[in-house]
């Protein structure tokens, strides 16, 4: 299975502890390296990264961890990185296979939700996402978190930052497929942004896209001081 990362932003609310956000030390380790680490034991064995911001810095770093870890690791400069993260997916479309995963640089998380992810159905033409239904979760930053509303099927009816109604938390893992490359061309063509969650949208009015709960298991979105602090109290 490839892994394609999105590692592009310039993660400015994380800018005073590193100037790039995936190079940002956690317990003394690279975020990014975490999240590679971590993919690497739920069965990922290629991994396609995305660079923008800081991308000589962060390239050079993926480089020296490739050869240190024996990681197959493929950098893609998105020179477009100030737009939209589904710009970033596209930038990385003629590295990736029919089926991949998609995964964000600064989320840490339990690998065995990839393992189960990489498991899951994938909808013919669609897309899975990793869901978190605990909408106490203490970890998760409601002002800033991508809500999602799904049906009684779990198939998305929504997915967006501060939509109302929404019973779940959007993770930032999912089980794409090169339908979501062609949903966000058609989102840029009809003139969105071509942010991920607007191509969900358009593969969940065909009901191609799904979800995939994780129960109670540990994620963490590190884009502030105080998810940082949360990440460097992690047990491991």
């Amino acid at each position: 299975m490839k892994a394609l990362i999105v590692a592009a932003g310039q993660g400015t609310r994380l800018r005073d502890i590193a100037a790039s956000k995936p190079l940002a030390l956690v317990r003394g380790v690279a975020l990014i390296e975490r999240v590679i680490e971590a993919a690497h034991i739920a069965g990922v064995r290629e991994f396609v990264v995305v660079t923008g911001y800081e991308g000589r810095r962060l390239e050079a770093f993926l480089a020296a961890l490739a050869a240190r870890r024996g990681y197959a690791i493929t950098c893609v400069r998105n020179l477009a990185w100030r737009q939209a993260n589904g710009v970033s997916v596209i930038a990385a479309e003629q590295h990736l296979g029919e089926r991949f995963v998609l995964m964000m640089a600064d989320h840490l998380f339990d690998p065995t939700i990839l393992g189960d992810l990489i498991a899951a159905p994938v909808p013919e033409g669609g897309a899975v996402l990793a869901i978190d239904r605990r909408l106490d979760n203490p970890l998760v930053d409601l002002e800033d978190v991508t809500r999602v509303e799904t049906g009684k099927d779990g198939a998305i009816r929504t997915i967006g930052k501060l939509i109302e109604p929404y019973d779940a938390f959007d993770t930032g893992f999912f089980l794409a497929s090169g339908a979501l490359i062609r949903a966000l061309r058609e989102d840029i063509a009809a003139g969105g942004a071509g942010g991920i969650s607007a191509g969900m949208i358009i593969l969940a009015r065909s009901g191609l896209a799904t979800t995939f709960d994780i129960g109670a298991r540990f994620w963490l979105d590190v884009d502030d001081a105080v998810a940082h602090g949360h990440a460097e109290r992690m047990r491991a």
